[in-house]
């Protein structure tokens, strides 16, 4: 999983997260600006558990969205690819 490419294209993964995640807010998500470890921290944060737990729930998250992360990588790539032209 590569957070590079959520942090490229966070507000595609703002919904997701937020479906997952009801407690974080809008400021919370603007704090993680799709940097993985922030996330853990604002789970840990905003549901009482440990940072195990935490770590436990984004990876159960990861594996349940890999076709999300692998478009995602495809654009991001297209897009750097185009640039680069």
């Amino acid at each position: 999983m590569n957070w590079e490419f959520v942090e490229r294209d966070w507000k595609h993964f703002k919904g997701a997260i937020k479906q997952n995640w009801a407690r974080l807010t809008d400021e919370h998500l603007d704090e993680i600006y799709g940097r993985r470890e922030q996330l853990v921290a604002k789970v840990v944060q905003c549901y009482d558990v440990t940072k195990a737990d935490a770590e436990g729930q984004v990876r159960d998250w990861e594996s349940r969205n890999h076709d999300v992360f692998a478009e995602t990588a495809a654009e991001v790539r297209k897009h750097v690819g185009v640039a680069r032209q």
